[in-house]
């Protein structure tokens, strides 16, 4: 039967595919740059012939990041975070697979971690990765992110091209959870929350449900998705993030450069981040139909809204957030949830990270408001999803 060519422009590399790939890294300038950085007393050609050795028995993706993204990210949070857990209350790993659909705290992180909880757990595959193409900015880093499950979500659209894009990319994640048995990790949102406001777009959800067959409630419950919260105790990009508010307060027309995204990435991977929690919620499977009555134009607002509750109730708080409440509010009413020493420790955490902004006006009360709204919001998202 003839391959079906229909996704090729977004899927992940097929495993037919690997081989070559690999060959087209070896040879890519910026990418043996990358590896001379790694090991720098190593002649290329002995760098290669490991990288060729290393990839004997690679057949899939899957091979690929328990060989090679497994240790990798093993590696940076042992550096990088003092502890990682993960609660996969509501589900259990079997035959279904699942479209977790999550608040976004680090481009590169988010899913990589979740891999490596999946196959801990016992879970019998990773996730496919939705990445936004902008991000693909070398040919390596696009090569390198196939390898790994990711399919691009296309971003600088045009309204016609959007809609064929996402009636593309809906189809595809339909086939990922239905016919490749794979799961699929998405952001709730176009790129990160900078304040940690984590809110579902509706777009997303009405994206997902653009595939499939049968109602709204129906094609969204063909995907099982499950609400995802990732938590840091400390974000390593937060100064970056304030630095960002500044430039757009200061200059709206203001665009970060390939440069920025390449230094939040590396300041995201290699930053610190205290503890680390993954929580999942029950599959939204298990409620939709309280939703399917609504008329289409109230369902999708009704479900985002539902999703951010689950999302917000699954945040794990740490001293940080409480402190950087009350110092945003002026006063004392979470202080029963931290000591004189938490408070003392964060306000430090404050004060260095602020110091590491480097701007020619730097306004440090505005910068000082919008990282301890960064730490505040996920208190008092969750405080309103607990009643």
């Amino acid at each position: 039967m003839p391959m079906n060519t229909e996704f090729d422009e977004i899927r992940p590399y097929n495993n037919g595919e690997i081989k070559q790939v690999v060959e087209e890294l070896l040879h890519d300038r910026q990418f043996s740059r990358i590896l001379k950085g790694l090991v720098p007393w190593l002649p290329q050609f002995l760098r290669n012939a490991l990288i060729r050795t290393a990839f004997i028995g690679v057949n899939s993706t899957l091979d690929f990041q328990m060989r090679f993204m497994k240790p990798v990210v093993k590696y940076v949070l042992h550096r990088c975070a003092r502890k990682v857990t993960f609660d996969h209350n509501g589900i259990e790993p079997g035959e279904e697979r699942f479209t977790f659909v999550s608040n976004h705290r680090d481009i590169v992180l988010d899913s990589a971690i979740l891999d490596l909880l999946l196959a801990k757990a016992k879970f019998p595959t990773t996730c496919e990765i939705a990445i936004g193409d902008n991000l693909l900015i070398y040919p390596w880093i696009k090569k390198l992110v196939k390898l790994n499950k990711a399919f691009t979500v296309r971003r600088g659209l045009s309204p016609r091209e959007l809609m064929e894009s996402s009636i593309l990319m809906s189809r595809y994640m339909h086939h990922t959870i239905n016919e490749k048995k794979e799961n699929i990790w998405i952001a709730q949102r176009e790129g990160r929350a900078k304040d940690s406001n984590d809110r579902t777009q509706e777009s997303v959800l009405k994206m997902l449900a653009m595939g499939g067959e049968g109602t709204p409630a129906e094609r969204l419950k063909n995907l099982h998705i499950t609400p995802l919260t990732i938590s840091y105790e400390y974000d390593p990009c937060d100064y970056l993030k304030a630095k960002e508010f500044q430039q757009k307060r200061d200059n709206p027309a203001f665009k970060k450069s390939k440069q920025d995204d390449l230094d939040n990435m590396k300041t995201g991977i290699w930053g610190k981040k205290g503890h680390i929690h993954y929580q999942t919620a029950p599959c939204i499977n298990t409620w939709i139909d309280e939703l399917a009555h609504l008329p289409k134009t109230e369902f999708f607002t009704a479900v985002a809204r539902r999703m951010d509750r689950e999302i917000h109730r699954g945040y794990m708080l740490f001293p940080g957030n409480y402190v950087a409440l009350d110092l945003l509010n002026g006063n004392s009413a979470h202080s029963n949830r931290y000591t004189p020493a938490d408070k003392q420790r964060f306000e430090q955490y404050l004060e260095q990270r602020i110091g590491l902004i480097d701007l020619p006006q730097k306004d440090i009360p505005f910068l000082r408001g919008k990282m301890l709204a960064m730490y505040a919001n996920p208190v008092i998202n969750k405080e309103e999803a607990e009643g």
